[in-house]
């Protein structure tokens, strides 16, 4: 990657760094600063940050590329994601009103520090039986709404909890290390407008349990269309990060497990790991009844 904005650890607190070329140099601003900026001021901080000598900054231990920011996610972006939704859910026709109507389905996905990192820990409910990661290009958004740069998501999902019913998608979507964003955010003046290349991996050990690739041109939606539906009665004095859907279902006979690898690629951007944890409770008392809710 040419040029890249990463997030590291100092200390008891974080800064905020510009790599190029392997050379890493602070940043005056944090990522909340730059995108309360214009577009044109915030390329320009960057870049004189990058031509800086005399700055330099170890690597140090890497954080999620958020800091003020919240996650949002849409979903059914891709004619893929739409047949895996037909697959699980008994209420198909719902997810062809989302992938053929004007208005997109958008969701809020985790709160800054619900948000891990690359080569954190990502969770899988202890309470759903079937769930994937969703390899995915996030798109980081300025106040204004303006495109200020890229990185990579995992939004991992229960497929049994959405299946059984649709207005359980909070549930299956909005959970602890639900969300995995990195490894860095490469600004758009570098990475261009797309489309992007985006391939998944699952390990289980040394095997390599599932695999897939998909592009971004493939979607149904693009970019700036997103950008516009989530900006229409929302502001992000902070700016904001929009998942934009997977391209990459797999199978109904697989789901991931505790102890699984995951990585999601796309060149230019990187490669965001993570293994996989259970978080959470499966709801079962010691006595193998559900607790009485009242």
């Amino acid at each position: 990657m040419p040029i890249s904005l990463h997030h590291l650890r100092a200390g008891e607190r974080s800064r905020w760094a510009v790599c190029q070329d392997g050379r890493w140099t602070g940043l005056d601003h944090t990522l909340a600063e730059l995108l309360a900026l214009p577009l044109d001021r915030a390329r320009a901080a960057v870049e004189a940050a990058a031509g800086t000598t005399g700055r330099d900054v170890s690597a140090g231990e890497s954080l999620p590329p958020v800091d003020r920011q919240e996650v949002w996610a849409a979903g059914v972006t891709y004619r893929r994601s739409r047949d895996g939704r037909r697959e699980e859910s008994g209420h198909g026709s719902l997810y062809d009103d989302v992938y053929d109507g004007e208005r997109p389905e958008i969701f809020l996905k985790a709160t800054p520090w619900r948000v891990v990192g690359d080569g954190d820990a990502v969770g899988i409910r202890a309470d759903s039986g079937w769930d994937v990661p969703e390899a995915e290009v996030g798109l980081v958004l300025n106040a204004a709404g303006e495109l200020f740069g890229y990185t990579l998501g995992n939004d991992m999902s229960s497929r049994s909890i959405e299946g059984a019913n649709p207005l359980y998608l909070p549930q299956a979507k909005i959970y602890d290390r639900a969300c995995a964003l990195g490894p860095a955010i490469v600004p758009s003046w570098t990475a261009g407008p797309g489309p992007f290349e985006i391939g998944l991996r699952v390990l289980r050990g040394d095997r390599e349990v599932h695999t897939g690739t998909t592009s971004t041109s493939a979607m149904t939606r693009d970019f700036e269309d997103l950008a516009g539906w989530l900006f229409r009665a929302l502001s992000f004095p902070s700016g904001v990060i929009l998942l934009t859907g997977t391209g990459i279902v797999p199978d109904a006979a697989f789901t991931v497990c505790p102890g699984d690898t995951i990585e999601i690629t796309s060149p230019g951007l990187g490669t965001l790991t993570n293994h996989v944890v259970a978080v959470g409770t499966d709801g079962v008392t010691r006595s193998g009844r559900l607790p009485d809710p009242r």
